[in-house]
Formats: structure tokens, C-alpha cells, sequence
């Protein structure tokens, strides 16, 4: 049981999991895509800076999507955004094996994944100053009260993410809770770090570039809003 002290420390943070890791059955194909493509795609977790540079061949810049799910908003906008470096976060195997498997299809070089806690990337591989973008499009809302506590856009995490960030650099949250809504933009609006990039406390219209995925249509199907917040780094 914890005490109230330690909702206030940024190391409670770091322990608390955004996540429930349910990892589900595997198809053979996903399965399949960790043993033939891993090593092209993915990017093992040392807990030490990485050289993004080498990784890609290349000097661009890079946007971070966390929580990519099964990785069909990734896959499009990669593929549509070839000037640009990829890095994916997720830690649900099925996901990540899926959007390997529509990388290899393709021959994309512009995408490289974690299989790991998006925080402890943040943290340990990403170095300052690195992103010209990062995305984070339909989080766990952890809808009961008692759980709010981990949801992943907290102080702490956005004031940790704008060191990762290159100046002006983009922060574009989605949701379709709207408890979950108006707390990322109670947060935000608070954060020294970032400015609203269409105006004081305002929502934003949808972007071109995120496409409506699966999981979007089954919610708008249930009736459920979408909110998107667009934020730059100060």
C-alpha cells in the first residue's frame, strides 16, 4: 500500500505501469515475423542512449509513436512520410509482430521498434533534443478513479518528454474517453514545457495525418467522441 507522499515523487511515477501487459495468443505469422524480422526492425533495450543516426543510416528527422497497437496507423504513416524516421514503442507481442510483417511487405527503412515500457525508452535511449515529433493516440484511459494514477500523460511524463524534444517539436495526443480528454488538457495547458498549438484550451480539428483505424471506427460505431490535442514544445 502506498502513502499519499509518494503520488508526488517522480520515482513513483517510473514504477507505476501505463500498461497491463496482456499479451494474447500469437498467430504463427507474428510469431514468425520476431524470428525473420526482428533483427532489421527491432531494437533491443540496453538502458543506454542509442545512436539513432547509425540505426537509420542516416540524419532525418524523427517521430515517436507510443503505443502503437497493432501498428496500422505506424505502418501508414511511415510509408507516406519517407523523409522522416519512425521509432515505435509498444509491448504487446501481437502488435508488434503485425506491423513487422507490413514493414517487411513493403521493404520499409524508416521504421525501427521497442518491444519495452515506452517511460524507460524515453529515459534511458532517447537523447535529448532527438524528436521532431511524438504521438500517443488512444492511451489506456484507466477509467476508474482509483487507477487515474497511471495513465501515462501525467506532469511528470509530458516535463520528461519536452527534454527529448527538438525545439517547436510536436506532441499530438488522441482519445475517445472524454474523462480522459479534459484531464490531458488540464495537464498540457499546465505544462511549462509546451504551448497549445491552436490556442489556449482548445482542442484540435483531426490532422491529415492520423488516418481513422480500426480501433477508431468500432468506438465511433459506440458512440464515442474523439478529442486531439497538438502541442509544441516551447
Amino acid at each position: 500500500m502506498t502513502n499519499s507522499s509518494d503520488n508526488d515523487n517522480p520515482e513513483y511515477m517510473r514504477r507505476i505501469r501505463s500498461f497491463v501487459l496482456r499479451e494474447g495468443r500469437m498467430t504463427p505469422a507474428q510469431q514468425r515475423a520476431f524470428d525473420d524480422h526482428w533483427a532489421r526492425f527491432g531494437i533491443d533495450h540496453t538502458g543506454t542512449a542509442h545512436n539513432f543516426d547509425a540505426r537509420f543510416g542516416r540524419h532525418a528527422p524523427r517521430v515517436l509513436e507510443i503505443g502503437f497497437g497493432n501498428g496500422e496507423a505506424l505502418a501508414w504513416a511511415s510509408e507516406h512520410d519517407l523523409s522522416r524516421d519512425y521509432i515505435g514503442v509498444e509491448v504487446h507481442g501481437p502488435g508488434v509482430g503485425r506491423l513487422m510483417n507490413a514493414l517487411a511487405a513493403r521493404d520499409a527503412a524508416n521504421v525501427r521498434i521497442y518491444k519495452h515500457d515506452a517511460v524507460e525508452v524515453l529515459e534511458q535511449e532517447i537523447p535529448a533534443s532527438t524528436l521532431a515529433e511524438a504521438r500517443i493516440w488512444f492511451p489506456d484511459p484507466w477509467h476508474k478513479k482509483r487507477h487515474n494514477k497511471r495513465r501515462i500523460i501525467q506532469p511528470e511524463f509530458v516535463a520528461m518528454l519536452a527534454t527529448r524534444m527538438a525545439p517547436d517539436g510536436l506532441l499530438h495526443l488522441a482519445t475517445d474517453w472524454e474523462p480522459y480528454a479534459q484531464h490531458m488538457l488540464e495537464v498540457m495547458e499546465a505544462a511549462p514545457d509546451w504551448r497549445n498549438a491552436v490556442g489556449p484550451g482548445q482542442y484540435a480539428e483531426k490532422p491529415d495525418w492520423r488516418i481513422e483505424t480500426h480501433f477508431e471506427r468500432r468506438g465511433l460505431k459506440l458512440g464515442h467522441g474523439v478529442w486531439d490535442l497538438l502541442y509544441r514544445k516551447v
